[in-house]
């Protein structure tokens, strides 16, 4: 299944209707889509290197709104509609782990190591901020920081190095960016549980 969401969205970057396809990949990933914006945002950055900015001011945008939508689900509709979205996903479980321990420094933790790793899902950070009440404008500034930062890093590599970055991006970057979320993450942990 997941292989077939991949391949659709990838091909949606040769359609003229591209950006449009951008915006809404871009919105429901933040909300409830499991395939990232990446995989429409690359193609189409690296065919139109001109455009990579714009792109990546689409994707932020509608990411963002997305992100919002997501927001309210989990503070609104936790039970009706974000559970069965997580249990869909196979989520539920460590939603809930997360869920016990979120306050707003770990969702902005988990904002900045979505924008560099996907880990977590963005969903599942939107879902959480809606969920244990992360002020909505705090969380707006936030996710605009975190996705903006994320997909105008990606436009200035593009347009920097073009093709031969893509495959940077698409098989290290993410172990890299992994790698240093992880660090963050263990740092936050430490710094809380220490002092």
């Amino acid at each position: 299944m997941l292989r077939g969401l991949y391949d659709w969205t990838l091909s949606l970057a040769a359609k003229k209707s591209a950006e449009w396809w951008l915006a809404f990949i871009a919105f429901v990933e933040s909300s409830v889509f499991l395939v990232p914006a990446d995989v429409l945002y690359l193609p189409m950055a690296l065919s139109r290197p001109d455009r990579a900015y714009r792109y990546a001011l689409v994707a932020t945008l509608a990411s963002v709104l997305g992100g919002i939508a997501g927001w309210y689900i989990g503070h609104y509709a936790y039970d009706t509609v974000a559970r069965p979205i997580l249990e869909f996903y196979g989520k539920y479980d460590d939603f809930e782990t997360l869920r016990v321990s979120a306050g707003t420094g770990f969702i902005v933790l988990m904002l900045i190591t979505s924008g560099l790793a996907h880990l977590p899902p963005i969903k599942v950070v939107t879902i959480l901020s809606g969920v244990i009440g992360t002020p909505l404008l705090l969380f707006i500034v936030l996710a605009i920081v975190a996705r903006g930062a994320r997909f105008l890093f990606l436009a200035w590599l593009l347009r920097r190095y073009g093709e031969p970055i893509r495959e940077f991006i698409e098989k290290r970057l993410g172990m890299i960016a992994g790698a240093g979320a992880a660090a963050l993450i263990s740092l936050y942990i430490v710094v809380k549980y220490a002092f």
